[in-house]
């Protein structure tokens, strides 16, 4: 099947974080330079049956499943998000990516969470030591989708089983290999292990590897390819600190980095809970979770409060303008939409009555 080409070489991408990664955060660490972001893993149960509608006040295409939001994105990270999937099964895999893949550029099968909801399940972490199946996942994406498909991994207990493991993935036709460089059971604690990726960029040679772990931020990027070979980098915990560490500059304080993200959390409307974690996941600094401010966000009740505290009010109350002018210039024109046939009914049903006796003239003179 012809697959759309995606550059995975040479390139600084947001990792997928589970509550972190989603629309609002995406978008700003790819004004920050990101060239690839990664959604929070889905589980493909979650994305299967959703609904897909744009939203008229904000511009984002999102996937509802019932009244829950399943996943969301916007055009201004069009041809850069890569949506990542929790899948233990090929088929459910396939159908969860053709539901969403005329929105993102590409599917990332998760084979590295340890979380216990995923490896239960056989997800994530669990389809490292069940290859025959992530073979069987991976094939069937690869074969039957027109976008990449690519993978992430933890390494193994030894480089021997990890060689193996990264030559099997290679073999089904991925574009791409992410290598999380710790072991299922490490934690962010223990140093990555950055001395396996050598032996895995030499193992791995027909697509590029992406090294995950201890990349902070873009500063860390020569060292790390130096000691690595890696093709490019994944940032995960340094971009959740500050998203702006994907900068080549260097990171921005972190209060312009926040307003940033704030604003486009107001840009796209997004959920006040999701928002608050984020903003709280910020900054962990004992001297920054101890301040007035962190007390202040701790108990923010609304997306409002959030923008107050860092001076954005104004911002909020002129977005939110806009967004309900756009929102009811779109019910307008649906109301006007549905009007329409009843019009065009009505005038087809007055129609013949009108013209009865004329037909019924004609016919009385024909007869004639």
């Amino acid at each position: 099947m012809t697959t759309t080409l995606v550059n995975y070489a040479n390139k600084v991408v947001l990792a997928p974080m589970v509550r972190v990664g989603t629309l609002p955060f995406r978008l700003t660490v790819l004004d920050y330079g990101a060239d690839l972001v990664w959604s929070e893993e889905l589980v493909d149960k979650r994305v299967i049956g959703s609904v897909r509608s744009i939203n008229p006040a904000t511009q984002a295409i999102e996937y509802h499943k019932g009244t829950s939001l399943t996943f969301s994105t916007h055009a201004d990270e069009a041809g850069k998000v890569i949506l990542q999937l929790g899948t233990a099964d090929p088929d459910l895999a396939l159908e969860a990516a053709l539901t969403v893949k005329q929105d993102v550029v590409g599917i990332d099968v998760n084979c590295g969470c340890p979380k216990k909801f995923s490896v239960q399940g056989g997800m994530g972490a669990a389809l490292l030591t069940n290859p025959e199946k992530l073979k069987a996942i991976l094939t069937h994406l690869v074969q039957n989708l027109d976008i990449p498909v690519t993978c992430k991994i933890r390494i193994l207990e030894t480089r021997e089983q990890t060689l193996e493991l990264v030559k099997m993935i290679e073999s089904t036709g991925v574009k791409a290999l992410t290598v999380h460089c710790r072991t299922r059971d490490q934690r962010p604690t223990t140093q990555a292990d950055w001395d396996y990726m050598k032996d895995i960029v030499d193992t791995v040679k027909s697509i590029p590897v992406i090294l995950n772990g201890d990349v902070q931020s873009h500063a860390d990027i020569p060292r790390a390819k130096e000691l690595t070979n890696a093709s490019s980098f994944m940032i995960a915990r340094g971009a959740q600190f500050n998203p702006s560490v994907f900068r080549k500059e260097g990171p921005l304080p972190y209060e312009e980095a926040v307003r940033a993200y704030l604003k486009k959390s107001v840009d796209v409307d997004n959920m006040f809970q999701n928002t608050k974690y984020v903003l709280l996941s910020m900054n962990t600094d004992s001297q920054h979770t101890k301040s007035e401010r962190y007390r202040k966000m701790q108990q923010s009740k609304s997306l409002l409060a959030l923008c107050e505290i860092f001076g954005l009010e104004d911002y909020y109350h002129t977005v939110k303008s806009e967004q309900t002018e756009r929102r009811n210039a779109a019910e307008k024109n649906k109301e006007r939409d549905q009007e329409k046939p009843s019009k065009r009914f009505l005038e087809t049903e007055s129609e013949p009555s009108a013209k009865k006796p004329k037909i019924a003239q004609d016919i009385a003179v024909e007869c004639l």
